[in-house]
């Protein structure tokens, strides 16, 4: 089985990539390969909302990591994204990333995949940050895996966050979680829920 976990953080050996590996660890223990993809320092465009990917399945961008990430997602079966916290939300660059890989891909190839995300963070904001991460899972009809408190971690740098022992327990077991996610839905017999034609309603006519 296989995990990709995306770190949103300008920071490629940072925090959030501390935290990632303390997941990836205990994923491994359960026989599970994990793709960690750096989004990088590079500028990533905002989704300008032209639809092409709705014929495309791909970003009508090709310039940054965007699609390259599209291109890993039908081969997994497990998802996790992970951000500093920026103003109590996620880095710019993560939301410009999420924006157009969900938009592009998410509905279409994540549903009904386990998923998990976490923030990490100095101070405050976590549960902001950590709220606007899941949205993006919950746009998908992504199942969520969760832990026994919020998936956060607080440290300024890679060498602290191993200080905060709750949170470090909170991402280990998110990660259990996440492992026992995936394999009960691949062993499960039963039909994924029907899914509707969408309807769209907009508020103002």
């Amino acid at each position: 089985m296989k995990v990709l976990a995306i770190n949103g953080s300008p920071h490629e050996n940072g925090s959030t990539n501390a935290a990632l590996s303390i997941m990836k660890q205990e994923l491994i223990k359960e026989e599970i390969d994990v793709n960690v993809f750096h989004i990088g320092t590079a500028p990533i465009r905002g989704c300008i909302g032209c639809r092409s990917c709705a014929d495309t399945k791909k970003c009508i961008y090709n310039d940054d990591k965007v699609n390259e990430a599209i291109n890993l997602l039908s081969d997994i079966d497990g998802l996790i994204i992970a951000s500093p916290v920026h103003f109590s939300g996620i880095s710019g660059g993560m939301k410009c990333f999420l924006d157009r890989l969900f938009f592009a891909a998410g509905g279409r190839v994540l549903e009904y995949k386990a998923a998990a995300s976490f923030v990490v963070l100095r101070r405050s904001g976590g549960s902001a940050a950590l709220d606007q991460l899941n949205h993006y899972l919950m746009y998908s009809k992504m199942v969520l895996a969760s832990s026994h408190y919020w998936n956060i971690l607080h440290g300024t740098n890679a060498q602290e966050i191993y200080k905060d022992e709750e949170g470090v327990q909170i991402i280990k077991q998110a990660a259990r979680n996440l492992a026992w996610l995936m394999k009960s839905i691949e062993n499960s017999k039963i039909d994924y829920p029907q899914t509707d034609e969408r309807v769209r309603t907009n508020f103002i006519r």
